[in-house]
């Protein structure tokens, strides 16, 4: 049976265009695999703790050895591995915050980043490859070649870079200029905001073939 993980990060609730681009992706998921089943984590409602001393030496002490706060950072970061293992999909929505990524995924990231689990521990390979890792990116403003905050998003290239000893090669859907309705300022851009949404939302559309009735 197939499944699906699905990650949003965004704090801004239902004004969120990365939670409005999750959304659709997992619908167009499920009336693709019917039959499929559904994991849902919202790291910014419920974000995990950043990974800290404790949860390090989880990773490197045997279980055997651990203390009561290295087993319960070990428990947590099987959980977390154990998520996209069950997955054939992950779709993860990936807000820009300040020109990178929330640090709740980047806290997510860190918690999959594990010898043994995720990365064999002996040849280095990622052990999370296999699997479709889409990611509904959203940025306030504009950062495509040409303007003038051109390579100002560093959250596309760190994810890619972060989770690729895993294995794990994100695909990306970005909508851009999302500020335009809100901020005057940028009421110009209004049309290129719409156009960018349009077209994120028919690469979502495209993803996969809906089973007919």
């Amino acid at each position: 049976m197939t499944h699906l993980l699905h990650i949003d990060s965004s704090i801004t609730g239902e004004h969120s265009t990365s939670r409005r681009l999750t959304a659709r992706a997992a619908a167009a998921w499920r009336a693709a695999h019917p039959e499929g089943t559904v994991t849902y984590r919202d790291l910014g409602a419920e974000p995990l703790p950043h990974f800290d001393a404790v949860s390090n030496a989880a990773r490197t002490v045997p279980p055997d050895r651990h203390t009561p706060d290295q087993t319960e950072a070990w428990r947590r970061i099987t959980r977390l591995v154990d998520e996209v293992k069950a997955a054939d999909t992950v779709l993860l929505g990936l807000p820009l915050y300040n020109f990178g990524a929330p640090s709740t995924v980047k806290a997510w990231v860190d918690h999959l980043i594990v010898p043994g689990l995720s990365i064999d521990a002996e040849t280095h390979e990622g052990l999370l490859g296999g699997r479709d890792f889409i990611v509904l990116a959203s940025r306030g403003g504009g950062y495509g070649e040409g303007t003038p905050r051109e390579g100002w998003d560093h959250a596309q290239s760190w994810i890619t870079h972060g989770v690729s000893m895993t294995g794990l090669e994100p695909r990306f859907v970005t909508a851009e200029l999302t500020l335009a309705k809100v901020n005057p300022a940028m009421a110009d851009l209004i049309p290129l905001a719409d156009a960018s949404q349009a077209e994120a939302e028919r690469a979502i559309d495209a993803l996969w073939t809906p089973v007919a009735a």
